[in-house]
């Protein structure tokens, strides 16, 4: 900000720091609507990250429209900014600043990188779909494999023989490969949370019939890949079946969750 002060571009950080704060308010105002508690805001430069508690109670549809809260509340500035230069009120030039740093947020934040927005629409939009486990392997390769191409692309202007490369670029593009490198380490943990927090998901929406979906399992199957095939807004009964195809019994969802608990995980 001292910086900014000598440079002469003190308006430009306040207005950038203030597209940023809006932004962050758009995802806390949404996750507060659903009931969701806040435990931090985050106000990095390429946007922020809300840190919410999630007790598994918050469905993908939710997370998803958490997630776009914040990018929408750059496309309302962006509009006000649009009629305020039409209308011939105020600086055009710092409107123009406006709507341009508005839609390099927006625009930057919808990268299907964790933990920005695209990333976290990416997530819940494939749990609608996919086993929550897998969900969690291929979101996080998929934001290591973008966090080096926008190392690469940051460095390019090096490759292409130009003394300047795109610094602040490259700066972001190490916190979120480091980022989600550290998150890729600790996925085992997540996913054990993703168990625990099934009971909270049983006390709200669980008990809807259109939510359940059977698992057919061998009795010789292991209980970790079992588990692994569950997802996120679905209850599961295990069907299990002898090598004749005939079912030996039917279990719902805790019974496994608790003999999986039942063993020490850190032994």
């Amino acid at each position: 900000m001292m910086a900014s002060v000598l440079t002469g571009h003190f308006l430009e950080l306040i207005t950038l720091f203030a597209i940023v704060l809006i932004h962050e308010l758009g995802h806390t105002s949404a996750a507060l609507l659903y009931g969701v508690r806040i435990r931090s805001i985050q106000l990095l430069p390429f946007g922020g990250v809300v840190e919410i508690e999630d007790t598994g109670q918050l469905s993908a549809w939710k997370e998803i429209v958490i997630a776009v809260a914040g990018p929408l509340q750059n496309v309302v500035l962006i509009g006000f900014a649009l009629i305020f230069r039409h209308s011939g009120l105020g600086d055009s030039a710092f409107l123009s600043y406006v709507i341009y740093g508005n839609a390099m947020i927006a625009l930057f934040n919808l990268l299907p990188i964790l933990p920005l927005d695209g990333g976290k629409i990416m997530q819940a939009a494939a749990s609608l779909w996919f086993p929550y486990h897998q969900t969690l392997q291929w979101s996080s390769r998929i934001s290591i494999g973008s966090s080096i191409l926008l190392i690469l692309y940051a460095l390019w202007p090096l490759v292409m023989g130009q003394s300047s490369i795109q610094f602040n670029l490259l700066l972001i593009g190490v916190f979120l490969f480091y980022s989600n490198w550290m998150d890729h380490r600790h996925m085992p943990y997540r996913f054990i949370r993703f168990l625990m927090n099934r009971e909270h998901w049983y006390e709200g929406s669980g008990s809807s019939a259109s939510l359940a979906q059977p698992i057919v399992a061998s009795p010789s199957k292991h209980l970790d890949s079992i588990l692994r095939l569950f997802k996120r807004d679905k209850y599961h009964f295990i069907y299990v079946m002898d090598e004749h195809n005939k079912i030996v019994a039917v279990l719902p969802e805790q019974r496994l969750i608790s003999a999986y608990f039942a063993v020490d995980r850190f032994s």
